[in-house]
């Protein structure tokens, strides 16, 4: 009896460990298939241009009539990104240190008075964006709380 108890518990077990062992396999098999497929799914090719692609007539405008009045570009501001208005950009920001690129730099739409207008927010009520005064006009007094409060000895 008791060599019968332990043959059916050997049988038992070995089947349990062969069961097991076969589904780990099955699952390491659809794992591995499912994962290889993802990892060579190519994924479609994307022709969609990122970032501006052109500059609108109107605001082309702007920046050819600007150019005129800092005297870089002759001509009539006609609306078109042409090969005269970007030489005229390009000499402009040549002129200020700056990188020459084909579009125009945010440094230089903003120096030919272009760039945002904040004037309509909601903190810009009472504000200035004018440059701030010099620090020499500054009372001493309130240099000295400025120079306290950020660590700094004077």
């Amino acid at each position: 009896m008791r060599f019968i108890r332990a043959t059916l518990a050997f049988l038992l077990l070995t089947a349990l460990a062969v069961s097991t062992a076969s589904a780990t396999r099955a699952h390491r098999r659809t794992s591995t298939s499912s994962r290889t497929h993802t990892l060579h799914k190519a994924a479609p090719p994307s022709h969609r241009s990122h970032g501006q692609q052109a500059i609108e007539p109107a605001r082309v405008t702007e920046i050819q009539q600007a150019l005129i009045r800092e005297h870089y570009f002759t001509g009539e501001a006609n609306g078109r990104w042409d090969a005269a208005t970007e030489a005229a950009m390009q000499k402009y920001q040549a002129d200020q240190g700056w990188q020459t690129r084909l579009m125009p730099d945010s440094r230089a739409i903003k120096k030919l008075g272009l760039g945002p207008d904040y004037s309509s927010a909601i903190n810009a009520k009472d504000a200035s964006f004018d440059d701030p005064p010099p620090a020499s006009t500054i009372p001493p007094v309130q240099a000295a709380g400025f120079a306290a409060a950020a660590g700094v000895n004077r």
